[in-house]
């Protein structure tokens, strides 16, 4: 679904995004993780076709990240949610599903919205929700369209417990369905049960690509390991 070939950004003479290439297949779901400044965000924006990539390729669905055919396929979710302050709630969810011809796109949006606790401020104008509301909004646009491919960049960070739970039930669902996710955070617990596969980060390069399976064998095998300790473990400075 998604192939990254040795990926390159760099800005000036800063390398932000240091060769990395690794593949994504329908149904994954795969924690891209890493300290601060390891490169996570710059990966996703310039798979998203945010960032222009210094070298290097990406295709998804067998298509140029950049084309029209990839982007009907996927969608991104920022880090900081980015709303038009004066569309309502229900209005940015109008606007994509016209931006890309989702069918029943009212009913789904209704659904989607009512999983987030969102109906009650369907009419409300962006600029007076809080931060964990907008980015509610933003997951909701996200999920509207119904693509194959699903780019999260920090999507738990200003969540409620109850957001956070119906985030990762989705997450499930969307495998079920054949559907990929990627998806960084900082927020460990919130992925340890969903991921199958982590993409661990360190300057800018992937010093790891192993099934969860994979890394609790690389530290003894044992059911008491987290994947915090199995993180920790290999981003130490030697």
């Amino acid at each position: 679904m998604l192939q990254v070939e040795h990926l390159t950004k760099k800005y000036g003479r800063v390398v932000a995004v240091d060769d990395i290439s690794f593949a994504l297949h329908q149904g994954d779901i795969v924690g891209l993780l890493g300290p601060n400044g390891a490169g996570k965000s710059t990966t996703i924006k310039t798979i998203a076709g945010l960032l222009r990539a210094t070298a290097g390729s990406i295709t998804i669905g067998g298509h140029p990240n950049n084309s029209r055919e990839a982007k009907k396929q996927y969608a991104y979710v920022p880090e900081v949610p980015e709303l038009y302050d004066m569309l309502t709630v229900r209005e940015h969810l109008e606007f994509i599903g016209y931006a890309y011809g989702v069918t029943d796109a009212a009913a789904k949006a209704e659904r989607l919205l009512e999983r987030y606790d969102l109906w009650d401020k369907k009419d409300s104008l962006a600029k007076e929700l809080s931060k964990g509301m907008k980015q509610k909004v933003s997951i909701c646009c996200g999920l509207l369209p119904e693509p194959a491919l699903y780019l999260f960049d920090e999507p738990m960070i200003g969540l409620d417990p109850k957001s956070i739970r119906e985030t990762k039930l989705i997450f499930q669902e969307l495998s079920e369905q054949g559907k990929t996710v990627l998806v960084s955070t900082h927020l460990l617990d919130s992925i340890e049960n969903l991921c199958r596969r982590v993409l661990v980060m360190k300057q800018g390069r992937i010093i790891v690509d192993m099934t969860m399976a994979e890394m609790k064998s690389k530290l003894g095998n044992s059911e008491d390991v987290s994947l915090e300790d199995l993180f920790l473990e290999v981003t130490k400075d030697e």
